[in-house]
């Protein structure tokens, strides 16, 4: 028996890669542990997190045979009407089957211009420093799975793997039950397959 379906007194152990430091390169190895977990687990949907767009291609071509949705900035992040998804690789991952979601960060959005107008910090952005406790990429896989939820592309009723990184790149994987933004208390992380030591 495969040591990551072993169960003991009725637990389950799976195992977790964890990377000795953040950012992209940890990018190959987290792609692929979320694409085992995944087949181990007949998971169907996957959330990937992806600002110029190559990891979101990796994960599409990696898992070209499930639901793969690539969660982009939104337009505007880094300077008005700016999207960073570059579009020849856009062309690329809806070609290798992908879908595509760009919209307004769960944890940003109307809270984060309260904070660049008048210097105070809103819930949302709270929440966000609270879940990077976890690691930047924590943070980033639970809120592109609120986004995705709200978008209609992810089922909150089936569980999903959703990764994200820190800065570039991933280095997070979750296998999580995705909630709507406005009934997040009920989303649940079931696994983490990859995360970072030190962050």
């Amino acid at each position: 028996m495969n040591d990551s379906k072993k169960t003991i007194k009725g637990e389950l152990l799976a195992p977790c890669l964890y990377h000795e430091h953040t950012g992209k390169t940890n990018t190959e190895k987290t792609l692929e542990a979320a694409a085992s977990r995944a087949g181990e687990l007949d998971i169907q949907c996957i959330l990937v997190a992806s600002t110029s767009g190559e990891t979101g291609l990796m994960a599409a071509k990696l898992m070209a045979k499930r639901n793969v949705v690539v969660v982009t900035h939104s337009t505007g992040f880094t300077k008005p009407d700016h999207q960073q998804l570059r579009p020849e690789l856009r062309m690329q991952i809806e070609a290798a089957g992908a879908q595509i979601l760009t919209c307004q960060h769960a944890f940003g959005g109307v809270g984060r211009a309260v904070r660049k107008k008048l210097g105070t910090y809103e819930l949302e952005e709270i929440m966000a420093f609270t879940l990077r406790t976890f690691g930047e990429g924590t943070k980033v896989a639970i809120e592109i799975a609120l986004m995705a939820a709200d978008a209609g592309l992810a089922s909150t009723q089936i569980p999903c793997i959703s990764v994200g990184g820190t800065a570039e790149g991933a280095d997070t994987a979750l296998v999580l039950l995705p909630a709507h933004a406005q009934n997040f208390f009920d989303l649940r992380v079931l696994e983490i397959l990859a995360k970072p030591r030190l962050y």
